[in-house]
Order: structure tokens, then C-alpha cells, then sequence
């Protein structure tokens, strides 16, 4: 992973855990931490099994990249919050991480959340920095003394939520009806076996559905009177896994509130810059929506690895006789949809000075 330059925070690299080390999402934590010029990984938690192995040991290693050498002979703890880090990065499992994360917060740790637990709860920023970092804000009133928690999106809406803010920002939207193609590592590890998705696709993901018709409307929400008042839009959608190892593709159809032309929506998406330059994050993409016109574009061997696997492609914009345009969109799936995106909003926080307002 190659990062922008970008000097560390004061007082050096920040010391980090990362809770649920061992899963799909824990290990590309794993690989983009190990060199990551702001942060640390000071320690590595899992479950009762692997605690008092060595990382290797306890992994069942499936990234492109080897172990990190210098993680690779570090031993897995208990996820218990008495661990090295200020910063905790959480790649645990919805069936344990609601609980774990909170008594995490209580003590002080500022726990940056890939699971759904905590997402849609009121006082819980759900964040993409590029999009709705105002919202990092509502931390403030949370009940913890010193800790926090943050959360990204499900690993399809991240891609979707970027590709319809500047047409939300400059025709507003009333109506969305998307379709998502999602890949089999978005299942984790082992996931779906082989035999069911081999030659087949899967029409159905438990919860995925709901994530994405309720979560773009708390992002692309305005933050006002210390409240996130959701988007005034109805979104309607349907999902199906595929047989892609990285990658989730989504084919978005959109009714406008303003009238635009078809050039006008593309001028919009391909005129859409970062409102993250001046913050210089190391994990931020220079642009965050790579578009097209090309047709074939876009393709999930081909981009899903743009920016660094932080970026969004968006394919060309067509007439719809249904609603009014329509066009596909392509993330990847464990980086900007999970690992990457927690990442970078944890630059954020940092960033923002909030870590070090929260430890006062």
C-alpha cells in the first residue's frame, strides 16, 4: 500500500489495536497498518481460540501480500480493553461487536467501527470523510468520558453514497433504485463455499438490503441543532453475490429533483473534487470518482484497485426510460468499503484534533 506523503501527527505515530485481527476485514487492517505513516499496530486482538498464539499462527492468511514480518511473530490477545492503542480499529463481528465496541469507548478507547452495530445509532457519526466529515462532530455528546465510536458504511453503500453526492449537492434526488453485483470476499472468510457460487450468483445477502435503502440517507443527511437529519429520498434496492473475488459493483437508477441533461450530470460527477485536499490524509485518494465514457468501464479486475482501492469508479450516464438516468459504479469491497474506509476516518479524527479534545 503506498500512502500520500504526509508527516506524522505530534508526538509521532499513534499506537493502535485492532480488534477481530484475524478475520478478512482484520487482516487488510493488518496490511495497511503495518506501513501506515500516522499509525502503529501496538497490539492484535481476537477470540479466546487464537489469544497466546503468534499472529501467524493464529491466521489463516488470504491477502495477495505476505504477513507483515514485523507483525507476523506478535502475539494475539484477548479482546479485552486493557490492550496497547488509543485508537481501536474494529473488524469484530456483528454477533459480538455492539458490547465489546462500547466497553471499549468506556475506557477510552476511540473505536473505529467496520461492523453495522452502532451505525444508525443517534449519536454515532456514520461516516465517508469526502462526504459528510461535518457529522465526525456528534461525538461530542456521546456518554463516553475520554473514548468514541465511529463507524463507516456497508462496504456497497460507500460507493454508491459517492457517486450520488454531487448530483444530490447540485440537482437534489428523490427516487433511487440500485442493484448491486457484490464479490464473494464480502461474505469474509471462509464465506460462501465454492460449490453455491461457482457458475452461479446468489440473489440474495442477509441485511444487505436494509443497509443500503437506510444508510445514504444518514450520510448524505445535514447536520444541524446537534442532530443528523436524514435525506429526503427513497431509495429502493436489490443485491446478489457474485462470483468476483474483490469488488462490489452497483447499477444506480436516479430521479432528479431538477431538471439536468445528461451532460450536466456528467460535468457534475467528472468535475467532483475532494474536499479532503487541504487535510492532506495520508489514505485519501486525490480523486475520489474516477469516471468515464467508455462503455466497458467500469470493471472489477480492472478498478477496483484505483487509488489505491480508495477510489470509486463511475461508468458513463444514459437516459433511463424508467427514471431519469442511470449508470454503474464500482468500490472495492475490503479497502474502501471496510478496512480503508475506517482508516481514513480515523485520519479524520485525528486530523480534526477531536482524539486529543476527547483525552482532556
Amino acid at each position: 500500500m503506498r500512502y500520500r506523503p504526509s508527516s506524522p501527527p505530534d508526538g509521532g505515530r499513534i499506537p493502535v489495536t485492532i480488534l477481530g485481527a484475524t478475520g478478512a476485514v482484520g487482516q487488510r487492517f493488518v496490511e495497511r497498518l503495518a506501513r501506515h505513516p500516522w499509525f502503529r499496530i501496538a497490539s492484535l486482538c481476537a477470540s479466546n481460540r487464537s489469544a497466546g498464539n503468534t499472529y501467524q499462527q493464529a491466521t489463516d492468511w488470504i491477502m495477495d501480500s505476505p504477513i507483515p514480518p514485523n507483525i507476523a511473530g506478535m502475539q494475539v490477545r484477548e479482546c479485552t480493553p486493557d490492550v496497547p492503542g488509543s485508537i481501536a480499529f474494529s473488524a469484530l463481528d456483528s454477533s459480538v461487536a455492539g458490547e465489546l465496541e462500547e466497553t471499549f469507548a468506556e475506557n477510552g478507547y476511540a473505536v473505529v467501527s467496520n461492523a453495522r452495530n452502532h451505525r444508525m445509532d443517534p449519536d454515532v457519526p456514520l461516516l465517508i470523510p469526502e462526504v459528510n466529515s461535518d457529522h465526525l462532530r456528534i461525538i461530542r455528546q456521546q456518554r463516553y468520558e475520554a473514548g468514541c465510536i465511529i463507524t463507516n458504511p456497508n462496504c456497497s453503500t460507500v460507493g454508491i453514497v459517492m457517486a450520488l453526492k454531487p448530483l444530490l449537492d447540485k440537482f437534489g434526488i428523490e427516487l433511487v433504485d440500485v442493484t448491486t453485483l457484490q464479490a464473494a470476499s464480502g461474505a469474509g472468510n471462509p464465506g460462501v463455499s465454492s460449490n453455491r457460487l461457482i457458475d452461479n450468483t446468489i440473489p440474495t445477502i442477509d441485511g444487505e438490503t436494509a443497509k443500503i435503502e437506510t444508510e445514504p440517507l444518514k450520510l448524505l443527511g445535514e447536520f444541524r441543532d446537534g442532530a443528523i437529519h436524514p435525506a429526503d429520498m427513497r431509495i429502493s434496492a436489490q443485491v446478489n453475490r457474485v462470483p468476483v473475488r474483490d469488488g462490489h459493483t452497483a447499477n444506480i437508477k436516479l430521479k432528479l429533483r431538477a431538471h439536468a441533461s445528461p451532460e450536466d450530470v456528467r460535468q457534475a460527477l467528472e468535475a467532483y473534487e475532494s474536499p479532503l485536499a487541504s487535510l492532506n490524509l495520508p489514505s485519501a485518494p486525490g480523486r475520489p470518482l474516477r469516471t468515464s465514457r467508455d462503455p466497458s468501464f467500469p470493471q472489477p479486475y480492472f478498478h477496483r484497485n484505483a487509488g489505491g482501492g480508495m477510489a470509486v469508479s463511475v461508468g458513463p450516464v444514459t437516459p433511463c426510460n424508467v427514471l431519469d438516468y442511470k449508470f454503474a459504479v464500482l468500490s472495492h469491497n475490503t479497502v474502501r468499503g471496510a478496512a480503508g474506509a475506517a482508516i481514513l476516518n480515523a485520519e479524520l479524527l485525528v486530523r480534526s484534533k477531536l482524539l486529543s479534545l476527547l483525552r482532556q
